[in-house]
């Protein structure tokens, strides 16, 4: 068809009803191309064109034909401006005033109406607001708006109301009005609307949104629904991403990097992903991976879970992978975060370790698996049964020492917990302190081994502008160990410090604009990371640094024979570093099937530390830090509440308190974990009350340097646990011990009132009824 052909049947009234447009009686509207609020554009009849008299218009000072204003109204080329035309003119009589005909399909015709909704948001403050509200701008995506309005005035247009029956956007409710005429009801009205495509990009089902908060159903589809949302995919696709939702699917439609990239179909829920969508799928010959994007509640998981057993049994050479959010669904993150964030998400996605061999699907309320020896020579040990089975630690720490860490056995399960953090909201962090060469170093970095290594960052040392210069998210979700952060300066210090407090850092930083000017700019860093930190003064630095865990290397003669013993048995092949990897690798995996939960603990209220205990309140809050991570890691085991919320059980406290045990005593010590060693062994070694010592033969028996003998005993003096009795500088000065505490009878005495307390809270639950001659606060303080 002739350009000029075209313009001789297409005319301006055609076009300005397809938009949805209505001129007033001077044939003026509110120009579409511009914020209007008074008409400024006049349309012309005569002519076939349109002029827009105000100078905020970008069509200003132009007069528009049919043509032209297609191809402002569509922001397109003007080929795709004459397409349009001809597809305007299939849809519309000219000699006709409306645009509707006997002959439409159902195709046909909810495409014009979706054309109409469209246009519906320009003049539509209501719509305006839901879409801003939801982070959903309506000039980067097709969205349309139902004010329920679409037939009046076109009473007389019989057909329209016909089709709009048969489609279901009108229901006949059988009753007439005042004036005589017939009273609909409008199916999806005041909801924000989304158009379902078929394969040849046909609108062929609608799908509302309420924008009322009273709406209790919120949802509709159009009936005999067909189409996918936002269409079919590119024959082409590599990778494609799955929502739960269509308003989801909606907000990335608005990240240039996801539309350039990737592909994307809105399931329809949970149990949404249907006949149509796996056959468009299955059509994908170039497919990679398919990216699971659904809500973070159970339903979504557990969809997630049984849908991914159907796409591998469809798909054998497809990865599929799951982007885990920190909020409850894709378009809550994005109103909450930035889309860096999402993106970030987006890239650390994590494969699902799931086939229909070796997965069931976990229940909500799970009954716990019978324990099991880890054996990792057998290939097909399923990560999933092993986090399910009852006595997890237990297990875990076996296989933690199998991967090469010998002995502290609850230091190293303390580590793993505080290392998992991670993945939670509020990440703990560990300092690890030993004198030098006692192993620290070791020990966080065989812990670090443990975890997925592309979320682990190890440092020697850092900089004091180093952590400033990290992009956004680069830490967001991150392991990071430092190997000596005895050799991080002041300034380093402090930015570490405020990052492990507020999880965020911000700077002012110089940047060159476009002209190459200086300008000053806002920088953030925003940090969900745990971290394990090598010392030998860690006290100092505790202090300092919010939610960071003490631990004490063992540096006994026992720790140390155990060690060697290892390395012999290592050296002399007893011990298969096959075996050992093989370890690492599942230990690995059972990470990276550990799910976000928040964690509720019903029984925190009834939980109380010694009075001893020096900065109780720091450590009460590490307490139960500690206990939400047992549960957090016995998820698999534990009931959820109704807002999707892992429930602490009794026996979760037990195992954190077992675990945090020296934690706790170190906190009651005033001396730090090191020093108390080195001081029991002097004890020891002295025997009692009336014999001296000089340094030598100490440093010589404990075979310590010279340099952390003196730090020991200048500390173990001014606080008169020793004193000076005499010698000489040049053959040694003499000591003696002068305060011999009771710290066995300490720790028994704060074991005991942990234990106690713990068993009280297990009576309550076996006989909730029976009355209580005390409580349990009374008990427990008694024992002590």
């Amino acid at each position: 068809m002739e350009i000029s052909e075209i313009k001789s049947l297409l005319t301006i009234a055609n076009v300005l009803h397809y938009y949805g447009l209505k001129a007033d009686k001077t044939n003026r509207i509110c120009c579409p191309f511009h914020e209007d609020k008074t008409p400024s554009m006049q349309v012309y009849y005569k002519t076939q064109t349109a002029y827009c008299f105000s100078s905020n218009c970008k069509t200003h000072g132009k007069s528009m034909d049919v043509i032209d204003f297609i191809l402002h109204k569509e922001n397109c080329t003007k080929h795709e401006a004459i397409k349009k035309a001809v597809e305007i003119l299939g849809h519309t009589e000219p000699n006709r005033k409306d645009r509707y005909q006997k002959d439409l399909t159902r195709e046909q015709f909810l495409t014009n109406m979706f054309q109409y909704f469209r246009n519906a948001i320009n003049n539509s403050k209501p719509a305006k607001d839901y879409l801003q509200k939801r982070g959903l701008d309506y000039t980067k995506i097709e969205v349309g708006y139902n004010s329920g309005q679409f037939h009046h005035g076109s009473r007389r247009d019989e057909q329209l109301i016909k089709q709009a029956i048969a489609c279901g956007l009108l229901i006949d409710k059988g009753i007439t009005g005042r004036t005589g005429e017939k009273a609909y009801g409008v199916f999806g009205k005041w909801s924000i609307c989304f158009a379902l495509r078929n394969r040849e990009n046909e609108v062929t089902g609608l799908y509302f949104r309420s924008t009322l908060n009273d709406d209790k159903h919120k949802h509709y589809y159009l009936k005999d629904r067909k189409g996918i949302y936002p269409g079919y995919p590119k024959k082409d696709t590599k990778k494609l991403i799955l929502t739960e939702a269509i308003i989801d699917c909606a907000s990335l439609l608005q990240i240039p990097q996801i539309r350039e990239n990737y592909s994307l179909i809105s399931c329809f829920g949970t149990n949404g992903l249907n006949e149509e969508i796996l056959n468009a799928i299955k059509e994908l010959k170039q497919l990679e991976e398919i990216i699971f994007c659904f809500d973070q509640d159970e339903a979504g998981k557990t969809a997630v879970e049984k849908y991914t057993n159907v796409l591998m049994e469809q798909f054998t050479n497809v990865k599929i992978s799951s982007v885990e959010l920190p909020n409850n669904d894709v378009n809550e993150t994005l109103q909450l975060h930035d889309e860096k964030l999402f993106l970030e998400l987006l890239k650390k996605r994590k494969d699902i370790f799931l086939s229909t061999e070796e997965i069931e699907p976990r229940q909500k309320n799970q009954e716990p698996r019978e324990t099991q020896t880890p054996n990792t020579k057998n290939e097909t040990l399923n990560p999933i049964d092993f986090l399910g089975q009852k006595d997890l630690l237990k297990s875990l720490n076996q296989l933690i020492e199998k991967s090469g860490i010998i002995g502290e056995e609850n230091s190293r399960m303390l580590l793993f917990l505080i290392i998992i953090s991670y993945l939670n909201k509020n990440p703990l962090h560990a300092l690890v302190q030993g004198s030098s060469g006692s192993g620290k170093t070791h020990i966080i970095s065989r812990i670090a081994d443990l975890m997925p290594q592309e979320d682990v960052l190890r440092f020697t040392r850092i900089t004091e502008s180093s952590l400033y210069n990290w992009g956004e998210f680069d830490l967001y979700r991150k392991i990071i160990i430092i190997e000596d952060l005895d050799g991080l300066k002041e300034d380093a210090l402090y930015a570490l410090r405020e990052f492990i407090s507020n999880q965020v850092l911000r700077s002012s930083v110089t940047i060159k604009d476009k002209k190459g000017n200086n300008k000053s700019s806002h920088k953030i860093v925003k940090g969900q990371f745990s971290s394990l930190s090598a010392t030998t003064k860690g006290e100092t630095y505790e202090d300092n640094m919010s939610r960071s865990f003490l631990v004490a290397v063992d540096e006994s003669k026992e720790q140390t024979q155990r060690i060697i013993n290892y390395q012999n048995r290592r050296n002399a092949g007893e011990i298969d570093p096959n075996e050992q990897q093989k370890a690492i690798g599942f230990i690995q995996k059972l990470v990276r099937n550990l799910k976000y939960y928040e964690v509720i603990n019903p029984y925190a209220t009834k939980l109380n530390l010694p009075e001893k205990v020096h900065k109780i309140r720091r450590l009460n809050e590490m307490y139960q830090a500690v206990i939400k991570q047992v549960t957090f890691l016995n998820q698999h085991q534990r009931k959820l509440t109704k807002d999707n919320q892992l429930i602490t059980e009794i026996e979760d406290i037990e195992q954190a308190t077992e675990v945090l045990f020296e934690s706790i005593v170190l906190k009651v010590d005033e001396l730090d974990g090191s020093l108390r060693q080195f001081y029991e062994r002097l004890k020891k070694y002295v025997k009692n009350e009336k014999q001296d010592f000089v340094l030598r033969e100490i440093r010589q028996e404990f075979n310590i340097s010279k340099t952390q003998m003196f730090r020991y005993v200048q500390t173990l003096v001014e606080l008169d646990y020793i004193k000076q009795v005499g010698g000489f500088a040049n053959k040694g000065i003499r000591y003696k011990i002068s305060y011999w505490d009771n710290y066995q009878k300490l720790r028994t005495e704060i074991k005991d009132f942990l234990m106690l307390q713990i068993q009280g809270l297990k009576q309550e639950q076996i006989a909730p009824s029976k009355p209580k001659n005390k409580k349990l606060s009374t008990i427990v303080n008694e024992s002590v």
